[in-house]
């Protein structure tokens, strides 16, 4: 049996949690075909996969993943062949990958996570931290009634930074010691792809619109060594339903809730090509 880890990087609110959930129920349905499939799980972790996928097959949100509840989930797969697979995977706090870039601290529980050979990075298809204009930033400003008086100083926290400088240091830091492990793959997952497929582009082509800088330095600022694959992952399907008293089931909510195989709300698109298949980008990282 091949002992093979994934480390799942991505900042708050990614999509990281809902992907575990998705994915945990796919595997247990078998109802859509997968290039892994389930062998074994260790002993004590299918409370917690059991209560998120139930929450994901009741179109409910996840609830956040604080500091105090990382855990490391360890899934035995198996492909078609009946090749088998350790995989551990950190449910991480996108806090802590954070905390990297804006303290330069690592918590000891993930970095040994980090060690990982396949990596998965999450990032929220919609949700981008863009930089901003200094013009578009002073005419917002007047907009607003905020008056700005030439050289005053501007108050600025690193967790400001646009997502894709956060997420180009995060790499870095993965290229250098104590972190460096040597070659890797990398799996670029962008989460909400429902969102997102809209602009008719494919993950890639959408990566290298709204995120140039990362794209960039996959391309030429990664090692050599390193492989990059960008996927478009769905595994919600639509706006799912929260748990506030005051909150009202929405109907996209209720369509995926009435759909009859829930494995189809996953879509997986690579290039051109869609699938149902969540293992697949797991299956190219264990390769």
């Amino acid at each position: 049996m091949h002992e093979q880890a994934v480390v799942v990087l991505g900042l708050p609110a990614s999509g990281k949690t809902t992907y575990l959930a998705a994915l945990w129920h796919l595997l247990q349905a078998k109802k859509v075909a997968s290039k892994l499939s389930s062998a074994r799980l260790r002993a004590g972790e299918a409370e917690h996969l059991q209560e998120i996928a139930k929450r994901w097959l009741q179109a409910k949100k996840q609830e956040r993943t604080f500091h105090s509840k990382n855990r490391i989930v360890t899934m035995e797969l198996k492909t078609k062949d009946d090749t088998e697979f350790v995989l551990a995977f950190p449910d991480v706090a996108g806090e802590a990958f954070a905390q990297i870039w804006e303290a330069r601290e690592c918590d000891p529980e993930v970095f040994g996570s980090l060690q990982a050979q396949g990596v998965l990075l999450f990032i929220h298809a919609t949700e981008i931290n863009r930089p901003n204009w200094i013009a578009d930033e002073a005419k917002l400003s007047k907009l607003m009634g905020v008056n700005r008086k030439a050289g005053e100083p501007v108050a600025w926290e690193a967790r400001f930074a646009p997502t894709q400088v956060q997420l180009v240091d995060l790499l870095g830091c993965l290229q250098e010691p104590p972190l460096n492990i040597g070659p890797r793959r990398l799996a670029i997952a962008l989460s909400a792809w429902d969102l997102a497929e809209g602009d008719g582009k494919t993950p890639e082509k959408y990566l290298e619109m709204y995120l140039p800088l990362l794209h960039q330095y996959l391309k030429h600022g990664l090692n050599p060594s390193w492989s990059v694959k960008v996927y478009g992952i769905s595994a919600q399907g639509a706006e799912y339903d929260s748990d506030g008293k005051d909150d009202k089931p929405t109907e996209s909510a209720k369509r995926m809730r009435d759909k009859d195989v829930p494995s189809e709300r996953i879509k997986v698109v690579v290039g051109e090509t869609a699938s149902n298949d969540l293992t697949e980008p797991l299956f190219w990282l264990l390769e």
